[in-house]
């Protein structure tokens, strides 16, 4: 089992659902969260006053899958969240020690599956 974390731009979010729901990921959770790397920030003006806003939004997508399915997931996730520019985001891929639906109990597999 693998939980791959994907945080990137907001506008790529409708695209990032659309390429995973191509390549079988049954679910997924979405968070909006706030960084600093690589942008390190930005100057806006509001009401004449600049200032300068160091944690841009970006957007969280966890998936949990399987081992053999989490290579396809990061593929599209990369596909769809590209813009080429700076502060596309970053994908992070880690082990996964148990998934219990709750609902039902199942472990595992049989938890992320539809």
């Amino acid at each position: 089992m693998k939980l791959v974390t994907a945080i990137f731009k907001p506008s790529r979010l409708d695209a990032v659902i659309d390429a995973l729901a191509a390549v079988g990921a049954s679910g997924l959770t979405v968070s909006e969260v706030r960084g600093y790397g690589r942008q390190q920030g930005k100057t806006e003006v509001y009401r004449g006053a600049e200032y300068e806003v160091r944690l841009l939004p970006k957007v969280q997508v966890d998936v949990a899958c399987s081992a053999d399915a989490a290579e396809r997931i990061v593929g599209a996730i990369i596909s769809a969240a590209n813009t080429e520019t700076i502060g596309d985001g970053k994908i992070f891929v880690r082990e996964l020690d148990t998934v219990i639906r709750i609902r039902t109990g199942e472990r595992d597999e049989k938890a992320v599956s539809q």
